[in-house]
């Protein structure tokens, strides 16, 4: 076997360098990485499903810390246990770390520069956009019945009007989906009964 060959069939490297490429050129931070991985993971990769990359959104989602370093974790422990987490963690984290420090640098001298706001001011846009279209790509995928568009525009309601915090929100969605997947047994059993 080749040298390249070992190197392409080692899971590890290819964790790590999957969601390196991700870190490196993703700009907009964690929810705008959302598609990005979703294309790579599923389609290209075929690491996961449609409906696999969904619930790891949703864990990755309701704990703490980032979306972008919790999902590369969790794929990275899908596929080659703990240390496959590590690999991907570290990879995704890497080029933010190192590309942090250097644009901080650089905008001590530089930050009151109209340009460099301007530059700043596309980018936050262009994130939000990206933001934006992972919300509809998720939601095209969850959003199936109406207990989940009614919960849906319900946490989004409660965190816009009513300043509820996201936790707070994410652990009624648990509670509330429990009971509605409680309701739906019992009524299928009886609908089974009744056969």
């Amino acid at each position: 076997m080749s040298e390249k060959t070992r190197l392409r069939d080692n899971m590890y490297l290819q964790l790590f360098w999957t969601f390196f490429k991700l870190g490196l050129f993703t700009i907009g931070g964690g929810m705008a990485m959302i598609p990005l991985m979703q294309g790579i993971i599923v389609d290209k990769k075929k690491w996961m499903t449609e409906e696999e990359i969904v619930d790891c959104i949703a864990v990755s989602q309701g704990l703490p810390g980032v979306i972008a370093i919790n999902m590369a974790t969790y794929i990275g422990h899908q596929k080659k246990g703990i240390g496959g987490a590590v690999a991907a963690t570290i990879g995704v984290i890497l080029p933010s770390l190192v590309i942090i420090i250097a644009v901080v640098e650089l905008l001590r001298g530089i930050g009151d520069n109209r340009y460099v706001n301007g530059a700043l001011t596309g980018i936050k846009a262009a994130a939000t956009g990206l933001i934006a279209y992972s919300a509809y790509k998720v939601g095209a995928q969850v959003l199936k019945g109406p207990f989940q568009w009614v919960l849906a525009a319900a946490a989004f309601g409660a965190i816009i009007l009513l300043d509820v915090n996201a936790v707070w929100v994410i652990l009624a969605g648990i509670v509330l989906g429990l009971i509605y997947e409680h309701f739906v047994q019992k009524k299928a059993g009886k609908a089974g009964d009744e056969r």
